[in-house]
């Protein structure tokens, strides 16, 4: 029995006071927020229409949080935040002109439930939830650092001699390709001899000579040789002179003679150089 009385009494409670606020705000028509910042021409009301637009912001960031919304929801609610945001940029515009604060300077920076910046690409802000939505979280991946490039102490370490071919030919491979190739190219070169060859005699142009063996030697070339051999049987070295080799007498005359001119650049005048020649000359000398 009490417990009814109590409830009758709040309820009638509650609805005296509904009918009380009904009653003062009676006659007063609520006035709305400017579809244009550029509408107001009074400080204070723009002051009152940013801070109804943070609080509207306040409550949908609130909402975005909830990831069961579904991912409709979420992105109308991050366009509504964003568009928000665009409307509270043209008030702060607008407060400045009008004498206000510079909010874009001095506001705080928008930040989310974890302190950080709240991540956006020109622009456009992803709150909440949104940031996790298909599409979305490949934007704010970091791409990762490149490998550091190896320097040039450390490319010479991999380099051995197959880096330079020297191997190339111990697959087993290779060397039999290069020999049927170079079987390839000669008879190829000796065709083309062939034909070239054929092509002057049926000209005329040449006769044909015979071929000349270059290892061949000469009878005279073969006498000297054989000379000289048995000169050196006697002897205890052995050697074929092919150019003449200067006796030791010829040797020193040539060092004494060039002793002499030595001498004579060093300490003679040009007219006594001229003379000595001159005399030489004369005499046959």
């Amino acid at each position: 029995m009490c417990k009814n009385k109590l409830f009758f009494f709040l309820f009638f409670r509650t609805a005296l006071a509904r009918f009380r606020q009904a009653q003062l705000e009676e006659g007063k028509v609520k006035e709305r927020r400017p579809f244009l910042a550029s509408e107001c021409n009074e400080l204070p009301k723009a002051e009152k229409w940013r801070r109804q637009i943070i609080g509207e912001i306040s409550k949908k960031v609130a909402q975005i949080q909830n990831a069961g919304l579904g991912e409709f929801r979420i992105r109308d609610l991050n366009d509504e935040i964003n568009k928000l945001l665009r409307e509270k940029g043209h008030w702060e515009v607008r407060i400045r002109e009008l004498g206000g604060p510079d909010y874009a300077r001095i506001g705080p920076r928008m930040l989310d439930h974890e302190g950080k910046e709240v991540p956006g690409n020109r622009g456009y802000k992803y709150f909440g939830a949104a940031k996790d939505l298909p599409g979305v979280r490949e934007l704010f991946e970091k791409e990762p650092l490149p490998p550091p490039r190896k320097t040039r102490a450390e490319l010479m370490k991999s380099i051995d001699a197959e880096y330079y071919g020297y191997r190339d030919e111990d697959d087993g491979i290779l060397e039999p390709l290069e020999q049927e190739h170079e079987k390839k190219v000669i008879a190829e070169a000796v065709e083309k001899w062939k034909m070239e060859r054929e092509a002057r005699l049926a000209r005329g142009d040449e006769e044909e000579e015979e071929e000349v063996n270059i290892y061949a030697v000469n009878d005279d070339e073969s006498d000297e040789e054989g000379s000289k051999e048995k000169e050196g049987e006697e002897g205890q070295q052995k050697f074929i002179a092919h150019v003449p080799v200067p006796s030791q007498q010829e040797i020193e005359e040539a060092l004494v003679r060039r002793k002499k001119m030595e001498l004579l650049q060093k300490y003679a005048s040009e007219t006594l150089m001229a003379q000595s020649e001159e005399a030489k000359r004369l005499l046959g000398l």
